[in-house]
Parts: structure tokens; sequence; C-alpha cells
């Protein structure tokens, strides 16, 4: 079914089809989210509650954009409110220093051993060089170039206008080294993988506070 279809079904009182609609869309969802958060620690919780957020309020989708988009813009929002509660609760701490630890569960998946940790090592340098980039860049990146959306999509999730998404996008391929990016390649496709056990626990998560 498509997410429209789902939308209507899960509207009519079929809720369990929500799990459908996250496991669609949970790469596409975690990828966005981390954008803003710049590590790993508290995507998942971010996760549960724009899904649980978006399906709250289901009843106010109204099927101008599409389902994704209207969705990823809900998990931006919760993900910035995270962050500034997270940044008024650690004036005095070290918070996270963990920027270039590279990402649980990311392997590459070439089936020669040396190709397999060359291109590990590849996708981690390019998280590196993603983390950097100053945030507005950042998430204009992660959702353009990594996920794939439109320069549409994107600016209707961001809120700004095509142009200033192209702005961003050019600033933050600029930002990002030419030996580094040609060497790369296709595997910008690739990084901020999220496996399915990652998923089961999202999903699992969500569903149980949903009914």
């Amino acid at each position: 079914m498509t997410d429209v279809e789902l939308v209507e079904r899960i509207r009519a009182g079929d809720r369990g089809l929500f799990e459908i609609l996250m496991r669609r869309h949970n790469q596409q969802i975690y990828r966005a989210v981390r954008a803003v958060m710049g590590n790993d620690s508290e995507v998942e919780d971010v996760m549960q509650q724009a899904y649980l957020n978006a399906f709250a309020h289901l009843d106010a989708f109204e099927f101008r954009s599409q389902f994704s988009t209207w969705l990823t813009r809900i998990a931006l929002n919760e993900a910035f409110a995270r962050r500034r509660a997270r940044q008024l609760l650690s004036i005095d701490a070290a918070t996270d220093g963990r920027l270039d630890e590279p990402m649980d569960g990311v392997i590459a998946t070439a089936p020669d051993p040396e190709r397999q940790a060359y291109a590990g090592e590849l996708k981690q340098m390019l998280e590196r060089a993603v983390d950097t980039l100053p945030e507005t860049y950042r998430v204009a990146y992660m959702l353009r170039d990594v996920d794939g959306l439109s320069t549409a999509e994107t600016g209707d999730a961001l809120g700004i206008r095509d142009e200033a998404v192209k702005t961003r996008l050019h600033r933050a391929r600029a930002l990002i080294r030419r030996a580094l990016t040609a060497e790369v390649g296709t595997l910008a496709t690739e990084i901020f993988d999220f496996p399915a056990v990652r998923c089961d626990r999202v999903v699992h998560a969500v569903l149980a506070r949903i009914n």
C-alpha cells in the first residue's frame, strides 16, 4: 500500500499499520535526526518521540506533501527541541565529545575482507567529515545527498526555499574535501545506516506506547 492508503487506514482505526510506515521511513528519519543531534546518543529516543508526535497528529496530515516529508519535518522539530533542552541542561558538562566515534552497526558490504575494511574506513571518514559541517549545511547535505531527497522535498522539510537549499548544499560540498568525496563516490548513499536490530527497537517501543 502507498503511504496515503496506510494513513487513511490508520485514521480509520487500523493503528497496527503504523508499523509499516515506521519501518518504511526509519532510515530517512534516522539520518535527519542524527544530522541535527551530531552524535548517536539520543537519536533513538528522538525518533520514538517523533513517531509518537506524528501518530498523535495524524489527522493534521493534509496530503499536500509527501508523508515522508511531513514526517521528516516533525522529526527535525523534535530533534531541534531536544538539542536545545540538552544544551540548557549541560552548561557545566563536557557533554558529547564523541563525534569521531564510528557508528555502531555500520559495516561495508563488499565480500572481500580487504575491500570491506577499506570501504568501512572510507565511510567513517566521510561520516566524520559530515559531522564537522555547520548544522545548517550538515542537515541539508544529509537530507539531499545522503538520503536522496529532492531539492523541493528538502526545502519543504526545512521550511526554506529551493535556492536556499542549493546554496547550503553547495557550501556543504565545498567544505568536504574534493579528494575525499571523489574517493568515496557511491558510498555516500550508504553512510549512517540504521540496521534492523535498531529499527526493531524503535518500532517496538513506539507500538508499545501507542497500544
